[in-house]
This record gives C-alpha cells, structure tokens and sequence, in this order.
C-alpha cells in the first residue's frame, strides 16, 4: 500500500471487502434491497470517489481485482457509504456472448468498467432517486 491509502481508509476497506462477502451470498431482489436501505441519507457518490474506493478494494483482495465482480461492486457501495456517500449498484447480462456482471455507475456511467458495460440489460439495480420536486404551496 502507498501513501494514497491511509491506514483507516484500509481498515474501511477491509470491512466493506468482509460484508460483501456476506452479502453476496443472499437473493439477488434481497441484496438490491439491502443496498438500497444502505444507501438511505447518503450524498451522491463522485465519480472520482467511486473509482477511489474501487481502486482500493482491488488492491486489497484479489478476489475483487479478479473475477469477482459482485462481491467487488458491493464492497464499492459499502465503502463509498462508510464515507458518506453512495454511486449506484447494478446486476445485469449481455446475450452475446452471454455475460453477468455487477458494476458501480455515477450519473449512468459505469466505474472503472469497459465502456460495453453500459449496454448491458440491468436486471438488479440500487440507484438513487431522482430529486422530487417540492409539492405546491
């Protein structure tokens, strides 16, 4: 770890790598509800700060570097909202070649994905809701 990593930004990253583990493990619709809850009163994720907790959650598992897209998306999402703040999550495929995959977007674009990403048809989403307007007076 360099100097861009400070011991408790790790230590935030460890946890949220830990309960990602956990939470991968339940209903697709249960773990979009759970991250939905989690990211109640939380500010708009950054795209800089999204790509920030991604590029720390790598560097700490490798699982998450790899192939573990969902766990790694999930672990974005808990990190950013230990920091008080939330991008959105989505599960989704692509039919050709059939390919499932989680990611973390801020205002629609895919974090640290390849572009294609973005076609891909979301299936399981936490995403913020759209300001609402203030009611009539």
């Amino acid at each position: 770890m360099t100097r861009d990593h400070p011991i408790k930004y790790r230590a935030q990253a460890r946890l949220a790598i830990s309960v990602a583990r956990m939470l991968i493990l339940l209903s697709p619709d249960r773990l979009a509800a759970v991250l939905t809850r989690l990211r109640r009163g939380a500010a708009h994720a950054s795209a800089t700060d999204a790509g920030h907790a991604r590029d720390t959650v790598c560097a700490l598992s490798r699982r998450c570097a790899g192939q573990g897209c969902l766990q790694r998306s999930v672990a974005v999402v808990i990190l950013c909202r230990l920091r008080g703040s939330a991008p959105d999550w989505c599960a989704g495929f692509t039919m050709h070649p059939f390919t499932a995959h989680a990611w973390v977007e801020v205002d629609g674009r895919p974090i640290g994905e390849p572009e294609k990403v973005s076609t891909y048809q979301v299936v399981h989403a936490s995403r913020a809701r759209p300001d609402r307007a203030a009611p009539p007076s």
